[in-house]
């Protein structure tokens, strides 16, 4: 029959064991952004910023706007953002990637300690807005799921803002961090889009 899911290429109806590895694999030729998600808690000595980085983010929904960001339970981010109800995605440009290794938690000379010596300033809603930042969004959380040793966060965008510049962003792909070369001079390829006059 055509169109039967057993009939279609590469899937089966009986659930095999996935190899992690091979898994990392296939999911690591998919090429993403790079953001730093940031949040706040007041401590008696003044308000304590978090970060850390993900790449597990996407845009959902327009009208209301919504997106969604997956952080593992372990990341210590996460007590932080089940408390707060709220965080901000920092869209981290190419030059980043020192801020990007260190929130992290791999090897990097900066001081996680010390929120990667970041600069920031915070919003008006009291979210961390990193100063290396392309751009930020600043969510509320609308819902959350379970999702194996993650947890799924739907926020709702209270805010944002765009860098005065526009540099290239910060690109990963296959465990390695890519930069745009071609894109800064080369003719762009596809359909046009208005809303980007300056390509």
């Amino acid at each position: 029959m055509v169109g039967s899911p057993a009939m279609l290429r590469g899937v089966s109806t009986s659930q095999p064991d996935v190899d992690p590895r091979r898994y990392r694999d296939v999911l690591g030729r998919f090429v993403t952004g790079v953001t730093v998600i940031t949040s706040a808690v007041e401590t008696p000595q003044g308000i304590q910023p978090w970060g850390t980085t993900v790449n597990a983010f996407t845009s959902v929904s327009l009208e209301p706007p919504l997106v969604l960001i997956c952080v593992g339970r372990a990341r210590s981010i996460h007590p932080v953002i089940d408390r707060a109800q709220r965080f901000a995605v920092n869209i981290l440009a190419e030059e980043s990637q020192g801020l990007s290794d260190c929130f992290a938690g791999a090897p990097s000379p900066l001081p996680r300690s010390a929120f990667c010596g970041a600069s920031y300033a915070l919003s008006a809603s009291g979210l961390p807005i990193l100063d290396a930042a392309v751009a930020h969004l600043e969510c509320t959380v609308e819902k959350t799921l379970d999702a194996g040793d993650h947890t799924i966060y739907l926020a709702r965008v209270i805010g944002l803002g765009l860098s005065e510049v526009h540099p290239l962003p910060l690109l990963y792909y296959r465990g390695r961090y890519l930069r745009i070369e071609r894109a800064a001079t080369a003719e762009l390829l596809g359909k046009p889009d208005s809303r980007y006059p300056e390509g």
